[in-house]
């Protein structure tokens, strides 16, 4: 099972950027972005396959999703931040095959997460 550790959270006002990291411990075809904001339900915000990204809705525009190879590290760089982004960021590897890839039930390997939050 793959081993993975975000980094990279914090506090930023509206309009400004933040640059998220996963660390990857082994090897995941697909790598993928989630979020989950208070009371509501876990949702994909990009995913990575063999260097091709997918954008959910939210992220389309904003979000870049990018993997190194090297030091196999997962990165999501987000810019024009929006209030509506405050949320805990999480990365998931071991794609099961088993829908959409930016869909939570599609991964079993995920990290303990990293707090975005965005002000006004």
């Amino acid at each position: 099972q793959v081993r993975l550790v975000e980094s990279g959270g914090g506090s930023v006002k509206a309009g400004g950027s933040l640059t998220l990291s996963c660390r990857v411990s082994g090897y995941s075809t697909y790598l993928a972005w989630f979020r989950q904001a208070s009371g509501k339900e876990r949702e994909g915000v990009a995913a990575i396959a063999t260097g091709s990204p997918y954008y959910g809705n939210s992220a389309r525009g904003r979000f870049t999703i990018a993997h190194d190879s090297a030091t196999n590290t997962l990165y999501l760089q987000m810019n024009r931040l929006e209030t509506e982004d405050t949320a805990m960021y999480y990365c998931a590897a071991d794609y099961v095959g088993d829908g959409s890839i930016i869909s939570p039930g599609s991964y079993r390997s995920w990290g303990q997460g990293t707090q975005v939050t965005v002000s006004s």
